[in-house]
């Protein structure tokens, strides 16, 4: 559920972080659902220079009040009607309920974000934490899927923040995840950027020397990646000054140090107080946000009857301005159906933008997943 400068980082071998739990829970049984899943070959670009750079934070979104029909019902490059399952409902290698996903293309694999569930206790613990004392100190776990949903892997990251978004980067033989960092001590939603080597079975801390923390945005709150690896970019998701933003960089610098974006825009009404802010994805012009609550119960705000209040956005990254609006009305009869994280993957070897619900299960929350496409 959501809610509300960094040292230059080599790409050679860093080695393992180490730190092991004490208990295997993993479940090497999930599956995806067998439909079409192709992955795209994105390779991240050598060196985008941020040049150009777009302030559209003036350009306030004129979307209407009052939702209407639109004869053409796409979000940016995205139609809304041509939503498919891409992914079954599948447990994730802890029983707390998704927050977002990623892909690794050229791999042809998928990773996970959790916060961790109550009752673990990793080496180095004295006793096992619950689950609230997890998400206040920004305690995750990363589970690493094949395109088929063969559990191929976990790791724990301790002390980064809530994931409502992140990204994957596949480097050689190594991945890496960038994920939000220095969580806030009320909160536990990340403050910075983190680049951290996936280390199977092992345990990461934030406060590891061997992890690089990049600070785009000083002062900032509720940070949160994503990645665009074929236009070589990340997108910074972040509140400042009281407002939502969305901030675009370009790889190289970004890794450098260098964090003048290429491209700066407000959130504006395209995410309603009314609504969660549940994952955002970056793609050619556009930026994309998802929004939205689970099912209340019949008398509830967002009853299962209406269909739910998940919403994807487009904003054009040049001009600041919305690119429609849409409610998501693909597998109403989800239950419990909360919108968990965004990413761009691909369907039929086309680009496709990817939605996540978090549905509750017997003793457990699994991810499923649904594609759009242009």
């Amino acid at each position: 559920m959501a809610g509300p400068r960094g040292v230059l980082h080599g790409g050679g071998d860093v080695g393992s972080y180490g730190g092991r739990q004490n208990v295997c829970m993993a479940d090497d049984t999930t599956l995806f659902s067998r439909r079409t899943l192709m992955f795209g070959g994105g390779a991240v670009a050598a060196g985008l220079a941020a040049s150009g750079l777009t302030w559209a934070l003036s350009s306030e979104p004129d979307e209407p009040d009052q939702e209407e029909p639109d004869p053409q019902p796409t979000a940016g490059d995205f139609d809304m009607r041509t939503g498919a399952e891409l992914l079954a409902p599948t447990p994730l290698f802890n029983t707390t309920g998704p927050q977002s996903f990623a892909f690794d293309d050229a791999n042809g694999l998928v990773y996970t974000l959790q916060t961790m569930q109550s009752g673990i206790r990793l080496e180095d613990e004295s006793e096992p934490l619950a689950s609230g004392d997890r998400k206040t100190a920004g305690d995750m776990c990363l589970t690493r899927l094949s395109s088929t949903g063969i559990s191929l892997g976990h790791m724990y990251l301790r002390g980064f923040g809530h994931g409502i978004s992140f990204g994957v980067e596949p480097a050689g033989k190594h991945t890496y995840i960038w994920v939000e960092s220095r969580p806030d001590a009320d909160s536990g939603y990340g403050t910075q950027v983190a680049r951290v080597l996936f280390d199977d079975g092992g345990v990461v801390d934030g406060s590891d020397r061997r992890v690089p923390h990049y600070d785009p945005v000083p002062g900032a709150s509720d940070v949160s990646p994503a990645l665009d690896l074929a236009g070589g970019r990340v997108l910074v998701s972040h509140e400042l000054d009281g407002e939502h933003r969305l901030s675009v960089y370009g790889m190289a610098d970004f890794l450098a140090g260098r964090f003048d974006p290429v491209h700066a825009v407000r959130a504006g009404v395209q995410v309603k107080e009314e609504e969660w802010f549940q994952g955002c994805a970056l793609h050619g012009n556009f930026v994309y946000i998802l929004t939205g609550r689970p099912y209340t119960t019949k008398d509830g705000n967002n009853p299962r009857k209406s269909g739910g209040n998940t919403h994807v956005s487009a904003i054009e990254i040049r001009t600041g301005r919305a690119q429609g609006r849409h409610k998501v009305t693909v597998a109403p009869d989800l239950p419990f159906r909360e919108p968990e994280g965004m990413a761009i993957g691909s369907a039929d070897s086309r680009p496709a933008l990817c939605v996540g619900f978090s549905i509750k299960a017997e003793d457990r929350r699994e991810l499923t997943v649904y594609r759009f496409t242009g």
